[in-house]
Order: C-alpha cells, then structure tokens, then sequence
C-alpha cells in the first residue's frame, strides 16, 4: 500500500517585520504496511541525506531550519547554504531542474509576497551559496536514491501570510495563532488531494503554542475526526479512518517532511527579508539590515524613522 506522509512547519511567527511563511512538504511512499508507523526517512535515504550540519560534507542535511540556518556573520558558507542546498535539492529531483531566481522559487512553491514596493526588487539568482553544478551531482545521487527506495516528492508548498493579511487576522481573533492556524488549515486541505482511494495518509504538524485542542479545525476538513490524544505531548487524530494526523512540539527535529517543511519556510522569508533589506538599503545610506525580530525590528525602525512614512509603517509593522 502507498503512504501519503505530509509535514508542516512555519517561519516568522515571532518577528515584528516581514512575512509569516508556512510550509508543507508531501511524499508519497511506497510498500508501506498499514499500521505501521511512518517511516524513518533520515535512515531510509541516508545514501543522500542526513540529520546535521556537521554530517553534511557529503550528504545533503535535512533538519530543524533554525539548526541550519548559518549566522549571517558566516565567512565560510552562506547563511542560506543547507536551506538552499536542501530545498533546491529536492525540488530539481521533482521537475528536473530547481529555480534559477527566488521569484521562480516564490512561483514553484505558490508562494506569494505583499505587493509592498520593498518586496518588488528584481529577482536574485540562486543558488546563492551553493554551486550550481555541484547541486546538479546531489541532485541526481537524492534521485537515485529516493527512486530506489519508492520515495516521490509531490509536493512542497509555502503559504505566505503577508503582513497585512496578518494584521487582520489577528484583528479579527485577537491572537496571531489565527494566522497560522489559517494556513495549517489550507495546507491540509490541499495535502488531501494528493490522496486516492484506498491510500494511507499522514500529516504532522509542528504545535507552536500551548494549545492542544484541534478537533473543531479539522471538523472543518474530515468527515469524521476521532480523537486519540489531547496532551501537552501531543495531539493525535484519526480523520476519516485512514487518515491520522499529529500535532507535536518540536516536530521540525523528529519528522523528515517536517524538518523539510521548516527549511521551505524559512528559506522563502530570508530571501522575502533580502528584498526588504535591499530595497531600503538603497534609499537610507548605511543603515544596518534586519531580520525582522523584535529587538532588532525596533532598532530598525528607529533608524529609519526619518525615511519612511506612517503609511509606509503601518503596512509593514506586525500587531503581534
């Protein structure tokens, strides 16, 4: 029987600037047994792929995207090097090749940015810190060894909640959970239709808060959703008897389609925060780039207070 294995994970819940990116990684897997558990992928592709950075000389490194995010002060690799690296990687065994600029990358992942004007610089060529034809040799051994094993990517996919979509949403609910839980929501339900009749499905998702309840969302979704466990640990369902579908802390770490996932998110938001750093980088002399999280948000916006408009910070500061 075919297993249809699913994982979600986000980027950019906590900063103050830029794009809320949430991402789902779908594979379909071969010979599987139902009832059995889903796979281990980092052992099953461990020809190509493994958990680590400092694994990752002759492997491609697939894990948790804030372990694998290198500092912006790297002087050895470029901070994006694994993302890329994992991310391009995966997408050229899909279709072949991976995007040659991160507005094809943004339209491969149906990824959409704000219209803001410091989102509409001119694309950047990628692979940025990874060479081209190096990506191209991991690119077919991943091939090879995902073919041999009855491992097919199908899907990857960013849900971008942009700035003033977030705003409203949280608006609207008065927690900015609602922005996530709106793009979980969709993820999900785009995830079943890689499905046919008769396959086995699984879907985790990486919990960001405390909350432990999920039956009422996923009502929304399945016909019948049976609970099985609402814990601080986890939350499991069973939807629609052969769908089971997880909410986990710290599923970025345990799950490859989630690890996967994460880097997805990830990697779209730090390219989305390199067009902002470089649309304003060219208008306000020196001013220091950020990523966008609190602290340094508020430094930010401190520095170019004289620059940019009410209007303008209305439009890209986050409620919450």
């Amino acid at each position: 029987m075919t297993l249809i294995y699913t994982g979600i994970d986000e980027a950019g819940y906590g900063p103050m600037l830029g794009p809320l990116c949430v991402a789902s990684v779908t594979l379909r897997i071969d010979s599987w047994n139902p009832g059995e558990a889903a796979p281990d992928l980092w052992a099953m592709l461990g020809d190509a792929v493994c958990r680590t950075k400092k694994e990752a000389k002759r492997r491609i490194a697939v894990g948790d995207s804030k372990d694998l995010k290198l500092a912006n002060s790297s002087v050895t690799k470029h901070p994006l090097y694994h993302l890329e690296r994992g991310v391009l990687a995966f997408l050229a065994c899909r279709d072949g090749r991976s995007p040659a600029t991160d507005q094809e990358l943004q339209d491969t992942l149906s990824a959409r940015l704000d219209s803001s004007d410091w989102y509409s610089t001119p694309p950047v060529d990628l692979p940025m810190g990874v060479c081209a034809d190096m990506l191209t040799i991991e690119s077919n051994q991943l091939r090879g060894t995902m073919h041999k094993h009855g491992v097919e990517l199908l899907d990857i996919r960013v849900r971008v909640v942009g700035e003033s979509e977030f705003n409203a949403l949280y608006t609207r609910h008065r927690t900015k959970a609602a922005a996530t839980g709106t793009a979980v929501r969709e993820l999900i339900e785009m995830a079943k239709e890689h499905g046919s009749r008769g396959d086995e499905a699984r879907i985790v998702c990486d919990r960001q808060s405390g909350r432990t309840k999920y039956a009422p969302m996923l009502a929304h979704l399945f016909n019948d959703v049976r609970i099985e466990e609402e814990s601080p640990r986890a939350s499991r369902y069973t939807c629609d008897t052969n769908t089971g579908v997880l909410l986990t802390p710290g599923a970025d770490g345990a799950y490859f389609p989630v690890a996967l996932a994460s880097m997805a998110a990830k990697l779209v938001r730090e390219l989305a925060m390199l067009r902002f750093n470089t649309y304003w980088g060219e208008r306000i002399p020196d001013l220091k780039p950020t990523a966008g999280y609190v602290q340094d948000a508020r430094r930010w916006l401190q520095d170019t207070h004289e620059f940019i408009t009410d209007q303008q910070r209305e439009a890209m500061v986050r409620l919450a």
